[in-house]
């Protein structure tokens, strides 16, 4: 239990990394481990400073989701990742209301674990990485009330508008955020289907909404 509570609150700090922070000017030429270093110390001293983040305000974690995550965060290779081979298959329709409940069921997941934050800091490890990599794997820790904790992310380098390096993975005391998922739903799917799965998560975050 304290395992699975620590793991949402980390995940907390990570997927928060973008809120109201802004990207810089030239984000495409900032370095991936620059990013998160910098994105994860400004998310920290944010939700240190504001009384109804750390309350737990859902309404409010949602709407910060909403504006300032997606800029930062590959949700649909993350959402197309956990779902596995079946989101091929998956209508439009389908894919869009995948997306919505499992967007729901992480920030309900992590929303409560924001009250927790308070004297944490990032440090980071060094990068194994060339110039001409797409895709990286940035390691850092979580310090600050008890252990360390492992927090690694994986971004893809993305081209056009909007460039620059994405999350799509989070991995959280050796555990992978999509790896995770990935399982669990492949049972849902294999037992009933798409629909199915959808189904479940949509129970699922009922069941949070009324814990809240």
């Amino acid at each position: 239990m304290k395992r699975d509570f620590l793991r949402s609150l980390v995940l907390a700090a990570g997927l928060l990394a973008g809120w109201g922070l802004g990207l810089p000017a030239h984000a495409e030429d900032e370095a991936p481990d620059a990013m998160i270093k910098r994105l994860s110390t400004e998310v920290l001293d944010s939700i240190k400073s504001d009384k109804s983040i750390r309350g737990g305000d859902l309404s409010k974690v949602v709407a910060l989701v909403d504006t300032h995550i997606l800029p930062n965060l590959d949700f649909q290779r993350m959402t197309a990742s956990s779902v596995g081979p079946a989101w091929r298959q998956a209508t439009p329709e389908q894919q869009k209301r995948l997306q919505d409940e499992f967007k729901t069921l992480l920030v309900r997941t992590y929303a409560g674990a924001l009250a927790q934050v308070t004297d944490q800091t990032i440090s980071m490890k060094p990068m194994r990485a060339s110039a001409e990599d797409k895709e990286v794997v940035v390691r850092s820790e979580i310090k600050g009330g008890g252990d360390p904790i492992q927090l690694d992310y994986r971004l893809v380098k993305t081209p056009g508008q909007g460039a620059g390096w994405k999350i799509y993975n989070i991995n959280v005391l050796g555990v992978w955020l999509v790896e995770n998922y990935k399982s669990q739903f492949a049972a849902e799917i294999n037992a009933k289907g798409l629909d199915g799965l959808i189904a479940t998560l949509v129970e699922r975050n009922k069941a949070n909404a009324k814990k809240s």
